[in-house]
């Protein structure tokens, strides 16, 4: 696979965990720097690991994957985003705290959660080349990138929004399921 090709693979694999990323940032009141870099690494390791788990499984479960795979991204993050709405729509005191998104259970949900595609992309590699740790780097080196230029870039933009910012986060996630549903539903 050429690396112009799997650079345009990794960016796109990446625009879901961007997403969820901006997400983040508007929805949680503080961003510590070490923050921003966990969820930037846990979805970069699970945007890696997947289409390595994909590529090695591809002839045991291929067509189990790509038949329920949209189905588990759009139950996890219409879930996740379904309280950060709750919780965001109840009106909670400023000072109280948000949900810890950066919760180690919250992150690996999330991480699974946008490189579900992932997986199924490991699949389909097995077609095109017999090495999959470059494109599985690459992948997950710019996952990496995207998604902490995304906490950083919804952190700042969270200042215009005020108190509903955890609404904007939960429907991005949800709009995020969704997506994915429609996406492997109709096309």
């Amino acid at each position: 696979m050429a690396l112009f090709t799997t650079l345009l693979l990794a960016l796109s694999l990446a625009a879901d965990a961007f997403a969820v990323a901006v997400g983040t940032g508007i929805s949680q009141k503080k961003i510590q720097l070490k923050q921003a870099l966990l969820m930037a690494g846990t979805f970069g390791f699970f945007q890696a690991l997947m289409p390595v788990i994909g590529f090695v499984l591809a002839s045991f479960f291929a067509k189990y994957i790509t038949a329920y795979d949209h189905w588990i991204a759009f139950i996890l993050l219409g879930y996740i985003g379904g309280n950060m709405i709750y919780a965001g729509w109840k009106g909670e005191d400023e000072d109280a705290p948000t949900k810890n998104v950066f919760a180690l259970k919250s992150l690996i949900t999330l991480g699974i959660a946008t490189s579900i595609d992932a997986l199924a992309v490991g699949v389909s590699l097995t077609a095109s080349t017999q090495d999959i740790w470059t494109p599985a780097i690459m992948i997950g080196v710019v996952t990496f990138a995207c998604s902490f230029v995304g906490v950083e870039f919804g952190k700042r933009f969270s200042t215009h929004i005020g108190s509903r910012a955890e609404i904007i986060g939960g429907c991005v996630l949800v709009g995020i399921g969704i997506k994915i549903l429609c996406d492997h539903l109709i096309g």
